[in-house]
């Protein structure tokens, strides 16, 4: 872990490299935050993220949205997952779900990127494989625009999830 005080005063490269993996394969979303260093708290640290994020060309965005790898990914597609992803999956009971769960989980995620041309996000932390089935069966309902901001919302989650596991306070 470092600390704030490191990252404030860390050179640019420094500052991505510790941080560039909070946002999916997106190290441009801390390289633009940060432009507005120092923080004063890791709460304006994720805010100013959260900011790059919303600020982005819708096309960035949507590049974020799909650097996201699909959920429940097994065997050769396992293997593309970072750590991170990885390790979140895992701790969700994804690694674990049944058959019948799996199978449910890989055919909504097909109508989900049939519909939406991006994958399901979903911050997993706490989730168990019966409430993402289910938050996915849901989310399967929305409109396009509904869904790309859904999709934003839960990627600004799991960066303050991860921020809180990189940085101290």
């Amino acid at each position: 872990m470092t600390t704030l005080e490191q990252l404030n005063a860390a050179p640019i490269r420094e500052f991505v490299a510790v941080l560039g993996a909070i946002y999916e394969h997106s190290p441009w979303v801390a390289e633009r935050a940060a432009a507005g260093r120092p923080f004063g708290c890791k709460s304006d640290l994720l805010a100013a993220m959260c900011a790059a994020v919303r600020n982005a060309a819708p096309a960035e965005q949507l590049a974020l949205i799909r650097a996201h790898p699909q959920l429940g990914a097994r065997g050769r597609n396992r293997a593309q997952l970072t750590a991170t992803s990885a390790q979140e999956q895992q701790r969700a009971g994804l690694d674990a779900c049944s058959d019948e769960e799996f199978a449910q989980l890989m055919k909504l995620n097909a109508a989900y990127v049939q519909k939406f041309s991006f994958p399901f996000i979903l911050a997993v932390r706490g989730h168990t494989p019966h409430s993402i089935l289910a938050a996915l069966t849901t989310r399967l309902s929305n409109d396009a625009a509904s869904e790309r901001a859904a999709a934003l919302a839960q990627i600004d989650l799991i960066a303050g999830l991860r921020l809180a596991d990189v940085v101290m306070s």
